[in-house]
């Protein structure tokens, strides 16, 4: 589909419109929108499937944490009036879809995380990256994807120049900061919403385990690993994820009490 960026006040988005429920997508934290383009295709006849930008970096400088993107959807929600939303997330995307859904239960239909973080993550890690450094930078692109030539030189550069501009590296680290002190651990127990969990089985950021530890910790979930597949299952291996995914929303909609 050849969608168009919609700006509507403070909100940046993606919309392929129609009549079905809200299916909207949360990327990481250096994440885009391109990251969705084969969930957009797949479920665009089925959904309104909605991409949102979280704006980390473009808040002001006191609002930038985990709290301020989770405050930033919850306005986003309201403001185009969605209800029994489908909610899927990766990496940071799912925390934020976690936080949002505890606060919100009765907006959510369903919730699907893939590599969310939230238990335990190991990306960047807490100290600024190395300015100039671009090697540094193509491994740690790289190490989110099982095979190293799914990381394009074009998203190499994108996160490149992020680091490089000092505002919006500094960012970057307050929100990782933010994300890695916000544990999820005692929180989950509250969600109610069915649960999709989907990880990669050499997912480095978020390992299995961490996978695991979600599936204990949420009382209504499934999860689903994909082989040689890491830490963006939706866009390394697009059709499996599609696929588990597509039949998750199937059940979920068995599941729905008919119309009187």
């Amino acid at each position: 589909m050849n969608l168009k960026m919609k700006k509507d006040g403070k909100f940046e988005f993606l919309e392929t419109g129609g009549s079905g429920e809200p299916l909207l997508l949360l990327h990481g934290l250096f994440g885009g929108l391109s990251n969705f383009g084969a969930q957009i295709e797949e479920f665009h006849s089925r959904f309104n499937v909605i991409v949102p930008t979280l704006p980390m970096m473009t808040l002001p400088l006191r609002k930038v944490s985990l709290a301020g993107l989770v405050d930033h959807l919850a306005d986003f929600v309201k403001h185009k009036r969605l209800d029994n939303l489908h909610l899927m997330g990766n990496s940071l995307g799912g925390h934020v879809a976690i936080l949002y859904a505890i606060d919100h239960p009765e907006r959510i239909g369903s919730i699907t995380l893939a590599g969310s973080s939230g238990l335990f993550e190991s990306a960047m890690g807490n100290s600024f990256p190395p300015r100039g450094n671009y090697e540094f930078i193509k491994k740690k692109v790289e190490s989110t994807f099982y095979d190293p030539a799914t990381s394009t030189k074009e998203l190499v550069d994108e996160v490149y120049n992020t680091v490089n501009d000092r505002s919006k590296g500094i960012r970057i680290v307050m929100t990782a900061k933010s994300a890695v002190r916000h544990n999820l651990a005692h929180k989950l127990h509250h969600i109610e919403a069915p649960t999709l969990l989907v990880w990669g089985k050499q997912d480095e950021i978020t390992p299995p385990f961490v996978g695991e530890q979600f599936h204990e910790l949420i009382k209504d979930s499934e999860l689903h690993f994909i082989d040689r597949c890491a830490h963006a299952p939706m866009m390394e291996r697009p059709k499996e994820f599609n696929r588990i995914m597509g039949n998750f929303l199937q059940q979920v909609a068995a599941r729905q009490p008919s119309p009187a």
